[in-house]
């Protein structure tokens, strides 16, 4: 160990600081992290209570107010065959909160492990499963989600697994990066001497020190999970109607652009706002885990 790391931990020991809490205080000093965060819940408790909070049935549908303009009966206004667009927003961030979630833990199950044998192993295995995460990241994400979401089908479920494997390269190759950068620590090779089995290593001590770096790329992941499924339903491979989804709402608002803009804006800022409320957090969540940040 360094000068310096004896110096941290020493500063960290006199305090009496634990990690978390260390991260905690400095992400509570950004203000623009803790907006993102709070944004984020918001749209979380609106998709859990929307059952509650949802002025009308999503589905139901009234031929008397097609395209109202908002107003007091409707807030957000209505759309092409007469739905309300709030009560279409506020079941619709369930669509979207559920791809950004599932389909990024479906990609961290996949790519995790992926990452901590290739980088720990080495060899033939890492040569060999590295060309093969090249060769899928060499394709641009969209455009491989969109061609697998195609190939299973359009349905939220195979639009969400079609995310996942789009992005689980990502995660396999920064896993791989932070596995090579750990396993030669005094720690690790000390773990070794005295006899640990290398799956010991591997799941005590060499991945609980790469979890920061995966939790803030999960969150910028989210976000970007977000937007593919919004761009995917927008091309009919996601949630189907009437089901509500912000993307198939964008893609019955183009149509009239002129008549009823706000059937596009709505649906238009609730993905804006999710997604750089993400990564607003993402990039304070990133700060505040820098052990090279102000403490």
């Amino acid at each position: 160990m360094t000068a310096g790391t004896f110096d941290a931990v020493a500063i960290g020991e006199e305090r009496g600081e634990r990690p978390w809490r260390r991260t905690m205080r400095r992400l509570t000093k950004r203000r623009a992290a803790l907006v993102g965060l709070a944004v984020v819940a918001f749209f979380i408790a609106l998709s859990i209570l929307a059952p509650i909070v949802s002025p009308y049935d999503p589905l139901a549908t009234n031929w008397a107010m097609v395209r109202k303009p908002p107003s007091m009966l409707h807030l957000f206004g209505t759309d092409e065959i007469g739905h309300d667009i709030l009560a279409r927003i506020i079941w619709g961030s369930r669509a979207s909160l559920m791809a950004g979630i599932i389909s990024v833990s479906l990609a961290l199950a996949i790519g995790v492990p992926i990452g901590l044998l290739t980088g720990y192993v080495g060899g033939i295995v890492d040569a060999t499963v590295m060309r093969l995460i090249d060769a899928m990241l060499a394709i641009p994400f969209l455009i491989l989600a969109i061609a697998l979401a195609a190939f299973l089908g359009p349905t939220l479920t195979n639009a969400m697994i079609a995310i996942g494997v789009s992005q689980m390269p990502i995660f396999v190759r920064l896993t791989r990066g932070q596995v090579l950068s750990v396993k030669h620590e005094e720690y690790v090779e000390a773990a070794y001497a005295v006899g640990n089995p290398a799956r010991r290593i591997v799941l005590r001590h060499i991945l609980p020190n790469i979890i920061p770096p995966l939790l803030v790329q999960a969150t910028l992941a989210t976000a970007a999970a977000i937007i593919a499924e919004a761009s995917l339903s927008f091309l009919g491979l996601g949630q189907q109607p009437p089901d509500p989804s912000w993307g198939s709402m964008l893609n019955s608002a183009k149509n009239f652009m002129s008549q009823a803009p706000w059937m596009a804006i709505w649906p238009g800022l609730a993905i804006s706002s999710l997604v750089m409320s993400l990564n607003l957090f993402g990039d304070g969540l990133r700060d505040a885990l820098d052990p090279r940040g102000d403490s």
